[in-house]
C-alpha cells in the first residue's frame, strides 16, 4: 500500500501539550498527542498500521511559501504547525 497524507475534517485544531523529557536520549523529544487531534485523525488509533512522519523546518518565510506553493500545486493536505515553546519557570 502507498504511504498517504492524512487530512483533518475540521477547518482549524488547537491543540496545546506538553513536551517530555526522555533520559534514555537525554532530550526533551516525546509528544504526546491530544485528544483532540486523535479525534481528526481516526487513522492514528488503528493499532496495526504503521505511521511515520515527516517533518520540514524553515527558517525564511519565503522559503515556507514556496513550499506551501508545491505543497497546494500538488494537492497535499495544509501542514502542520507546531511550535516549540520554552515556558518560564
Amino acid at each position: 500500500m502507498e504511504a498517504q497524507i492524512l487530512r483533518p475534517n475540521k477547518t482549524e485544531i488547537n491543540a496545546i501539550g506538553k513536551m517530555y523529557y526522555q533520559a534514555e536520549d537525554h532530550a526533551w523529544n516525546l509528544l504526546r498527542i491530544r485528544k483532540e487531534i486523535l479525534n481528526e485523525f481516526k487513522a492514528l488509533k488503528e493499532r496495526m498500521s504503521k505511521f511515520t512522519y515527516n517533518m520540514r523546518f524553515y527558517s525564511e518565510w519565503t522559503d515556507l511559501e514556496k513550499a506551501m506553493r508545491k505543497c497546494r500545486k500538488e494537492g497535499l493536505p495544509p501542514p502542520v504547525f507546531i511550535w516549540f515553546v520554552k515556558e518560564k519557570s
